[in-house]
């Protein structure tokens, strides 16, 4: 499945996704990702990081298009903090446990280091195993554990962990897991 640029052919396809997601999965994004306004002004954003989806050409979409799986965002952080990459990450809960997310998160890492970010941050609901695991997996660590933090739409407190990944120290362990070889691809 092809990780791909988010472009302005996209953003239909990607606002189908987000509006498929259970709403569970919307509680904890930032970003208002049903308003096709804001959605539509991504492809055209030119702030340093990016934004990526996988998509599944086989025509699944209802209209017969492309079918967006999975989106990913690096966000720079603002003022003092724009050496920093906030990312986000959500993949369809039907192509969870396939990999995609990993995929998705690799190309994150690779677009941050390749547009000058030196650290990346992601915040996950701290009883969300998998993504805990994906994360650290790519040499992210943990930096703060932040108690009844976030309110879900039911009302329930939930734990936030904010893991980071600082480039320059992490650099080698980027090898191991095979991002210096994307890197090099790209630049190539």
């Amino acid at each position: 499945m092809p990780v791909t640029e988010l472009g302005p052919e996209r953003c239909d396809a990607l606002l189908r996704f987000f509006e498929a997601l259970p709403e569970g999965d919307l509680t904890f994004i930032k970003e208002e990702v049903t308003d096709p306004d804001t959605v539509r002004s991504w492809a055209t954003d030119t702030s340093p990081g990016g934004r990526w989806v996988a998509v599944d050409t086989g025509g699944e979409g209802a209209d017969g298009t492309d079918e967006v799986t999975g989106y990913v965002a690096v966000r720079p952080l603002p003022g003092w903090s724009d050496h920093v990459g906030e990312v986000r990450l959500v993949v369809s809960p039907t192509r969870r446990g396939s990999g995609l997310g990993r995929e998705l998160a690799r190309q994150a890492l690779v677009g941050a280091v390749s547009s000058g970010l030196s650290k990346l941050v992601v915040e996950v609901v701290a009883e969300q195993g998998a993504a805990l695991a994906l994360f650290t997996d790519l040499g992210f660590t943990g930096e703060a554990l932040l108690r009844d933090h976030i309110r879900d739409r039911t009302g329930e407190l939930r734990d936030l962990m904010v893991l980071a990944h600082h480039v320059q120290e992490t650099w080698a362990g980027m090898d191991t897991v095979g991002i210096t070889d994307d890197l090099d691809a790209g630049s190539g």
